[in-house]
């Protein structure tokens, strides 16, 4: 049997998503706290592998078992095996050809950045900080020229192994809520970094470092080494993946805190 899981977690203590030798990945954790209730070892394919001090507030994640155990045994009794920066949401049985990674149609980020000289102290770990003033006019308009398929290589960490550099974003946008600035991306799938080194570049736009235009010199160069740093992790969401209708998975994914509709 395929079980499909909805998780939540708090990246900061953890070494990013994927399993490691010292067993400080989320997946660690949960592959710990599922095979607590499955009664043997698993193995998770997640739909978006987060780096060291991303947050996800819509991760979904698969696994196999032959376990027979009441759906809710999938979440509570997971949950209680989990440390408490991590939780599952919900648990539902798809069919065999379901797959966490392969089968999203879409993936969701948002990237929250303080803008004020003096630097956080409670949302230390979960913001991003810029101390001058941005331009939000700017940046949008920035935003605006990535939309649509790209070669987004001058965005892509040289540790990637994408496949292919060529994404579709269909949303690049720039809000403020409640005095914190919001970047959202929506794409078929991300590269490596991608999102943190456009965050990077959005700045450098903003705080009047860049014209709007580099950002399309940034994106047709095909160079990492045009764009701007990689921009701090601890601002960085997950918060949607979506998939076919036809696998009943529950809807889910939200904005940081639920600050926003």
């Amino acid at each position: 049997m395929r079980i499909a899981l909805g998780v939540e977690y708090d990246g900061t203590g953890f070494t990013g998503w994927q399993t490691q030798p010292a067993g400080t990945g989320v997946q660690d954790a949960l592959e710990r706290a599922i095979a607590a209730i499955a009664g043997h070892p698993v193995r998770l394919a997640c739909a978006g592998r987060t780096d060291t001090g991303v947050h996800a507030l819509a991760q979904v994640a698969h696994f196999d078992t032959t376990a027979k155990r009441p759906q809710n045994a999938w979440v509570r009794g997971v949950n209680a095996h989990l440390p408490p920066a991590v939780a599952v949401l919900w648990s539902h049985p798809v069919e065999d050809d379901f797959h966490a990674r392969f089968s999203a149609r879409a993936r969701s980020y948002e990237y929250r950045l303080i803008n004020r000289p003096v630097r956080p102290a409670l949302q230390l770990h979960r913001a991003g900080w810029h101390p001058l003033p941005l331009d939000l006019r700017a940046m949008r308009e920035a935003a605006a020229l990535l939309q649509g398929e790209h070669d987004f290589s001058s965005f892509r960490s040289s540790e990637c192994q994408a496949r292919s550099p060529i994404k579709t974003l269909a949303r690049a946008s720039v809000e403020v809520d409640r005095g914190i600035v919001v970047f959202g991306f929506e794409a078929n799938a991300f590269l490596h970094h991608m999102v943190r080194n456009i965050v990077g570049c959005l700045v450098a736009v903003g705080a009047g470092r860049r014209p709007v235009a580099w950002m399309r010199e940034v994106l047709e160069a095909r160079d990492r080494t045009r764009a701007a740093p990689t921009f701090a992790p601890q601002g960085l969401y997950l918060t949607r993946i979506d998939y076919d209708a036809r696998f009943g998975l529950p809807e889910f994914g939200r904005t940081p805190f639920n600050s926003r509709p």
